[in-house]
């Protein structure tokens, strides 16, 4: 069985005891938190999609990360310009637990 879930602005396909990054939620390590806009669900074959879906989607915060660093470095040539600038962006690790 898997669903197709819409979590912070973002869609993603996940089935039970499947671990996830997503952008940052609220929400302490160990908090459980749902998610009610399913997209799709597939059960054996049998699809749900659009306003037949009547699930929803439980998991588990497991940890707050930061991913890789990115670097945008910007330069005009022959002006003597450059500017380097980075930055990490913060992500939440989340654990399905129930596709109910």
């Amino acid at each position: 069985m898997f669903a197709v879930v819409k979590i912070a602005g973002q869609q993603f396909k996940v089935q039970k005891d499947q671990e996830i990054f997503v952008q940052q939620l609220k929400g302490n390590i160990g908090d459980k938190v749902e998610f009610s806009d399913v997209l799709l669900t597939d059960n054996a074959g049998t699809l749900s999609v659009g306003t037949d879906v009547k699930s929803v989607v439980k998991a588990e915060i497991l940890a707050h990360v930061q991913g890789d660093k990115v670097i945008a470095f910007k330069m005009k040539r022959r002006k003597g310009f450059r500017k380097k600038i980075g930055h990490r962006t913060h992500f939440t690790r989340i654990k399905i637990n129930e596709i109910a």
